[in-house]
């Protein structure tokens, strides 16, 4: 799910979510694939006896008239033994049927020696240090690293992997002072939304004694004094807060925080109390004069406040907020600012956004400036000031990246940066580094990290680091990646890219068809260890449409997909299913389908819809129960994208493709579902497990007695994991390898290649 302050992330958690992949040179004959597939045929065929869930008839709901039977509303609750005994029961089938098998070794063998090779993040400049993450290969977690200059020896500075035996924690935040002396960082336990912050000092190594609690979906922004930062709490949050809970998350207030004071003394600076789901999100200006809060209620448009900071002087009781836009209709990203004048990227009057200027001063619409006119078709992805008076600007070009740096005091292009196919997936630079770092990748290319230096604009970047895979015999020449544009069903154009092998044909092959579509988040081409794996062990096709409903080409396409208009999401992935089986290659018996969060709603919906489209389905952490979603964590700031189910309108829209509500009875071979994986973890806070656990079991009892219904339905629950972010290697191979090997078992494939 999208948050604006946490875009980057988000995008980040999507391909966690993805199904990423790679190569292998060992190869079984093709004759030796046909035998074990004709022995999976056999195997998965059998009848699976699932756990029968209790029924509750007496839990009903009227939704304008419409009376909902919920009768597995007991699995809402996480903490109950019969909740419990039934997760238990679904791990108890699925576990032996992914596990107990000679393919599960071998896939998790090939995903093991695949994973096990060096992987590198951008260096980042903070005051006298540079730092970067790095990780040997199989390492549960990044390593910090600190140097002195770019070219210097290394030190470790920041180590997860020593803070949990099994790598569950997982540093998800960090925030340096001004001056580089300092670093804020936040840590999540098993996966969830949940941090607590600490503080380190950047010369010695040490922690402070103080331990911020209590703070989910805040930035850290210091004061330019080097004295403390401001960051959003949920003090009145009752019970458990470790991510296994389903309470609402509600009245964030914002606090600053002095270094080496604890948390009892932290002033509060700014609270709504009128606005319960209002969430703050905040930086403090390059000058260091304002606080600036970019306030949202749910996953797009914020308002902008701010408050005047006055050097020197301490932040000792709440501030006084002055408000420079308060509808909700668009966006509002903070770039910079000279003096008065501040600086956003926004879609205000821009669907595919422009960077304009704000003169706090005389802030009134009218007054406004358009430094960078929106492009009347790439989207504007990003900005971020470098260089004192540059801003790089990243753009969306077909679902490509476009990386610029113009000026800040004309708006006019400096220069472009030459990029292949491909997505820049990490970025350093700041206003007051003549440096920059970005790192491009693509679907076969793990990473490039480029170093230019605006001091010397006549000098090409510079490969930094190049990262590359311990795969022997791997060719990227072996490979083909093509964008094609199919038709949807109310004829709209969708582009979609296609992964594989080079062949002189094009025959029908296993295919995973991935997908998202929605909260403005755009699927980019990147680069995924298991998806080319897929690829190398069944001579397979790798699939990414670019439904509507994400941000590929801005606000339009956004709301092409959204609320009302959610369908064509589902008609939008059909379609893509239907493209690649006319087109050759695939199958139905072939194809499988995956998705995660959203996109695991948009898995449930269209098997729900067009089971007859489909071999196998993964559905990972799905948003499954669209009555509900609301009521649990951060499920209320998704009516955005949703429509909120209280309204008699958007109750209407939902109910039509909930997959909870919308499960059948397979009466005839068309309508048997596909082999299904339902995916969730514990401690998901973002997407509570009970929209898995709820779906699982009405799927499961509508096929019970179905007598054509002969493939899988199974959940898997997975203990001490969240949604995706932060989740450690060793739990994301388990993952992959229970997913690969689950397509082994339910397609029609003729090589299996381990």
């Amino acid at each position: 799910m999208r948050y604006l302050f946490q875009q980057r992330q988000c995008k980040i958690i999507v391909r966690a979510l993805n199904l990423l992949g790679t190569a292998s040179k060992r190869t079984l004959s093709i004759n030796t694939g046909m035998a074990q597939q004709t022995a999976n045929v056999k195997s998965i065929k059998e009848k699976f006896v699932y756990p029968v869930a209790r029924k509750d008839t007496t839990i009903e709901d009227d939704f304008h008239g419409v009376k909902v039977q919920d009768v597995y509303r007991w699995l809402e609750d996480p903490d109950s033994a019969e909740t419990q005994k039934y997760v238990d029961g679904q791990n108890n089938i699925s576990q032996p049927f992914l596990e107990n098998c000679e393919q599960w070794k071998k896939v998790n063998n090939k995903l093991t020696k695949l994973w096990n090779y060096p992987k590198y993040g951008c260096p980042m400049q903070y005051g006298k240090y540079y730092y970067f993450f790095m990780n040997t290969g199989l390492q549960n977690q990044s390593v910090m690293y600190q140097q002195d200059s770019l070219d210097g020896e290394s030190k470790v500075f920041l180590d997860p992997n020593s803070l949990s035996e099994d790598g569950t924690i997982a540093l998800s935040q960090k925030s340096f002072s001004d001056d580089g002396k300092y670093m804020a960082y936040g840590l999540s336990e098993s996966g969830s939304d949940w941090i607590k912050i600490r503080i380190r000092n950047t010369d010695t190594g040490k922690d402070f004694d103080e331990i911020l609690e209590k703070v989910k979906f805040s930035d850290i922004s210091w004061t330019k004094d080097n004295k403390g930062f401001f960051y959003g709490r949920y003090p009145d949050q009752d019970g458990k807060t470790d991510g296994s809970e389903t309470q609402q998350n509600q009245n964030q207030k914002l606090y600053y925080h002095l270094i080496g004071e604890s948390q009892d003394k932290d002033v509060l600076v700014v609270q709504i109390p009128k606005e319960p789901s209002w969430r703050f999100q905040t930086v403090v200006s390059d000058c260091g004069k304002y606080l600036i809060l970019a306030i949202v209620k749910d996953c797009r448009d914020n308002i902008i406040y701010y408050a005047d900071l006055v050097p020197g002087e301490d932040i000792k009781s709440e501030l006084n907020v002055k408000v420079i836009v308060d509808k909700f209709e668009s966006d509002y990203d903070y770039v910079t600012n000279e003096g008065s004048k501040v600086y956003f990227r926004t879609n205000k009057n821009a669907p595919n956004y422009r960077i304009i200027c704000i003169d706090f001063e005389n802030p009134a619409e009218e007054n406004w400036e358009t430094l960078i006119p929106e492009h009347e078709k790439d989207v504007l992805d990003w900005a971020k000031c470098v260089n004192e008076d540059k801003i790089l600007l990243c753009y969306i070009r077909d679902v490509k990246t476009i990386l610029q740096a113009n000026s800040l005091q004309t708006g006019k292009l400096i220069r472009e940066f030459d990029l292949d196919i491909g997505t820049i997936v990490g970025t350093s630079g700041k206003k007051k580094y003549s440096e920059i770092f970005y790192n491009f990748s693509s679907f076969l290319n793990p990473g490039t990290i480029y170093h230019y230096d605006f001091k010397t604009p006549d000098e090409p970047p510079k490969v930094f680091r190049e990262i590359e895979l311990n795969l022997e015999g791997f060719k990227r020449d072996d490979y083909t990646v093509e964008q094609i544009f199919y038709s949807s069903k109310d004829g709209t154009k969708v582009p979609m890219f296609i992964i594989r092998k080079k062949r002189d044909t094009i025959k029908p092959r296993p295919c995973l068809l991935y997908g998202y579509g929605g909260f403005n988040i755009s699927m980019l081409p990147s680069f995924g260890l298991t998806g080319l794996m897929f690829v190398d062990t069944f001579d397979g096709v790798l699939a990414y449409p670019n439904i509507r409903g994400g941000g590929e080409y801005g606000e339009k396409w956004h709301n092409g997909g959204r609320l009302l208009n959610k369908q064509n999401v589902f008609d939008d992935f059909q379609c893509a299913a239907e493209y690649l089986i006319k087109s050759n290659y695939t199958s139905k018996d072939r194809l499988a389908i995956q998705g995660g969060s959203n996109g695991g709603l948009l898995v449930g919906a269209c098997i729900n819809q067009r089971p007859d489209l489909f071999g196998a389905a993964v559905a990972q952490v799905g948003v499954m129960d669209m009555l509900r979603f609301h009521k649990f964590t951060i499920g209320h700031a998704w009516c955005s994208d949703y429509g909120n189910p209280s309204e008699k309108e958007h109750f209407e829209n939902l109910y039509k493709f909930s997959p909870l509500h919308n499960v059948h009875t397979p009466k005839n071979e068309s309508k048997e579902y596909p082999s299904t994986l339902i995916l969730t973890a514990d401690h998901d806070d973002r997407v509570s497990p009970l929209h898995s656990l709820k779906f699982a079991a009405a799927l499961q009892d509508a096929v019970r007695e179905s007598e054509v219904q002969k493939n899988p339905v199974l959940l898997r629950v997975y203990k001490k994991a969240g949604h995706g972010a932060g989740k450690p290697t060793s739990k994301r191979i388990e993952e992959a390898t229970d997913i690969v090997t689950f397509m082994i078992r339910s397609l029609n494939v003729d090589v299996i290649n381990l």
